[in-house]
This record gives structure tokens, C-alpha cells and sequence, in this order.
């Protein structure tokens, strides 16, 4: 949907970049020998962009005039708008997977986390220690915490130390630092974390690791998918943050309760999803084939808007149905009812207060419409035809 938005919103910038080749082609020689006509100049600018406007509106290639200077800026415009469109749509269906894709890469990063923390303490011990020649007596003991049998079991994972080198996810910028700096004073601060750091180990190791796993837990559920310092520097490198945010948590604790005592180094690592090879083809289609359905999709709702001018639609909106009737039409696996439902919690979360009862009423009205002509079939186990 994203994609789609800015794919959209590229358009209208084009078709602007349209129109100003054709306002240059008509711009006055001030080096010519004679004084250029301005006024036959502005005639054939407003000429020129009334075809290309015309041309955008009806789809029907302008015909030819009398003044072949018009025709080839017309022609030039329209070539170059084509072009440039075509440019978008493939830019914002690759941006699309990566920005997919790069919510697995913030997982990673982040479970490259507690080894950047323990270099942070580290640090901050070795500088107290040669400004003040030896180490304080009322110093706080992070001994524990660099012993924590999680924090090095998740450490020595070898897939996280191969994804880690191969695509740049090490906790190594200025600003991450100071990041993980300020969430240090945080967790110093914290009860639990206190407790932790002055327990003392018990004689069975696996109850022993068992505690360490607890307070990793706590480390990246109340510091940094909570707190103050961590957060706020997750959201100002990546934008869509807040949105990703439950994923990556997801996929965070999910791993840490894979990491039981009895795992070892090679222990794999969460995907993105359960099948992300067919996630990835599915997104891809649906983004492809939404396009191309466009004019089509635009048609259908425009019929079923009453008294309504279907330019007056909110463009999030007409995205959102669009989306939602190729899904129907090309996925005969999805029951019609997910589709419609999944369709307006999207309506929900990123469009106007109305739009949840707009988009559930065309949906619906529209989904009979489909059905009984034969355009929309299911067909799959445990799947009644059109339900």
C-alpha cells in the first residue's frame, strides 16, 4: 500500500515534469537575432498542455495540428512521462521487498545489541578506572552481566555472526553508541536490573542460565522496545519504526526462547516469516498486477461510488480498494471475507475515520458484483466457491 501510495504520488510529480518540458519548448530565444512573438510563444505552450492534460485524462493519443512545433513538445512530453513513470513503478515495487526486507535486518541488529552494551560498559569502567587510578569503591559491579551465559550463547550464534559481517549490522555508529551510553544510565537505575548485578550465581548451571535469559528478556523489553534513550534513536534511523516496532519485537523474543541451555552455536535463527519465499511473490504480484489493473480497478469503483465523483475519493482510499479487488480477483486461494477484512483494518490503521465504513460497503457491493459475473471464483481446500 505504501509502495502504491508513493508510486501514485510520483505520477502526479511527473506529469508536472511534463508539463514544464512543454513550457520550456515555448520559452523566448533571448539570443535570437529577432524579437520573439511572445504571444504566439504563450498560445502554443497552452495548446501543448492542454493535449497532455486531455492525453493523461482520456488515455486517446492527441491528434496532429497545424503547428508541427506543438505536436513534437506534446509528443516529447508524453515519451518522456511514459518513460519516467515506468522508472517509478519499478523504483517503488523494489523498495517495496527492501523495505521488507530490512525489517529482518533490524532484527539482526538489534540481536547484536547486548554485545554492543557490554562494550559500552566496558569502556565506561576502563575510563572511570584511569581518571580516578584504580576503580571506584561505591562503582557499580557489571561483572555479572559480562558473564551472562545468554548474552554469550547469543553472541557465538554462528548465522548471527555471518549475517552480521556480510550486511553491516554491528552496533558501531557514533549516535548508536551514545544510544546505548544513555540506556546504560537507564538500566543502572532500574530495580531488576540492580538485583541482577548483585545476585550472587547458583551452583546449577541451567537455573543459573535461566536468570541470565530473564534479564536479557527484561533488557530488550523495558529498555529497548520501551525506555527512552533506545527507542528514540531505533525511530531517527528508520522511519517506519513505529510500524515495524511489534515485528522485530516479535521475532526478538521468539529467538530468545529458542536459546534454551541446551543450545549450541548453530542454533537457526527466525525468518521473517514463516515462508518468506512466497510472502516475497505474493507482494510482488499483488503490487504488479495492481498496476496494471489500475484504470480497470478505477472504472469499477467509480460505478459503484453514487453521487460521488471518483476523483473526490481519497487517493488512500482508491489504493485500499484497488488493492483489495485484484486480491479477490487473482488470488483464488484467499476467501473473499480475509480479503475484505484485512482491507479495512488496513482503512483503519493509515486512512480518514470514515473510511472503515466506505471501503467495507464498495467492497462488499462490489464482491457480489464480481461473483456473479464470474470474475471473482475461489477454489482450495476447506474453500466454498466465492465465500
Amino acid at each position: 500500500m505504501q509502495s502504491l501510495y508513493s508510486y501514485h504520488q510520483a505520477v502526479g510529480a511527473d506529469l508536472m515534469l511534463a508539463q514544464d518540458r512543454i513550457a520550456a519548448a515555448f520559452e523566448p530565444d533571448l539570443t535570437a537575432k529577432e524579437a520573439p512573438d511572445r504571444r504566439q510563444l504563450e498560445g502554443q505552450r497552452k495548446m501543448g498542455e492542454a493535449q497532455l492534460r486531455d492525453w493523461y485524462r482520456t488515455g486517446i493519443t492527441p491528434e496532429k495540428t497545424d503547428d508541427k512545433a506543438v505536436d513534437k513538445a506534446v509528443t516529447d512530453a508524453i515519451n518522456s512521462f511514459q518513460n519516467q513513470v515506468k522508472k517509478d513503478a519499478d523504483f517503488y515495487g523494489g523498495q517495496l521487498l527492501v523495505g521488507a526486507e530490512s525489517i529482518h535486518d533490524q532484527y539482526l541488529h538489534l540481536l547484536n545489541l547486548p554485545a554492543a552494551l557490554l562494550g559500552v560498559i566496558e569502556e565506561e569502567q576502563s575510563r572511570e578506572e584511569r581518571r580516578r587510578l584504580g576503580p571506584r569503591e561505591d562503582a557499580l559491579d557489571a561483572t555479572r552481566l559480562h558473564k551472562n551465559k545468554a548474552i554469550a550463547k547469543l553472541m557465538a550464534n554462528e548465522q548471527l555472526q555471518s549475517q552480521t559481517i556480510r550486511r553491516k549490522l554491528a552496533w558501531e555508529g557514533s549516535e548508536e553508541v551514545e544510544a546505548l551510553r544513555a540506556a546504560w544510565e537507564e538500566m543502572k537505575a532500574d530495580e531488576t536490573m540492580l538485583a541482577y548485578l548483585s545476585g550472587k550465581d547458583i551452583d546449577q548451571p541451567e537455573m543459573d542460565y535461566d536468570t541470565d535469559l530473564e534479564i536479557l528478556r527484561h533488557i530488550y523489553k523495558d529498555f529497548v522496545f520501551k525506555g527512552e534513550a533506545l527507542p528514540r534513536q531505533l525511530e531517527s534511523d528508520d522511519l517506519n519504526w513505529e510500524e515495524n516496532r511489534p515485528i522485530v519485537r516479535n521475532l526478538v523474543l521468539k529467538t530468545l526462547k529458542m536459546l534454551p541451555y541446551s543450545a549450541d552455536e548453530k542454533q537457526e535463527l527466525m525468518n521473517l516469516s514463516a515462508n518468506w519465499a512466497d510472502d516475497r511473490e505474493f507482494a510482488e504480484t499483488l503490487y504488479k498486477q495492481t498496476l496494471i489493473e489500475d484504470d480497470k480497478m478505477e472504472k469499477l469503483i467509480a460505478g459503484s461510488v453514487q453521487n460521488w465523483d471518483v476523483e473526490r475519493v481519497a487517493l488512500l482510499d482508491k489504493i485500499i480498494l484497488k488493492m483489495a479487488l485484484t486480491e479477490m480477483q487473482l488470488f483464488r486461494g484467499i476467501p473473499v471475507k480475509v480479503t475484505i477484512n484485512e482491507y479495512i483494518e488496513i482503512s483503519k490503521l493509515y486512512s480518514t475515520p470514515k473510511s472503515k465504513q466506505f471501503v467495507n460497503g464498495i467492497l462488499d457491493k462490489l464482491a457480489t458484483d464480481l461473483a456473479a459475473s464470474g470474475d471473482i471464483r475461489k477454489s482450495g481446500r476447506g474453500l466454498l466457491d466465492n465465500q
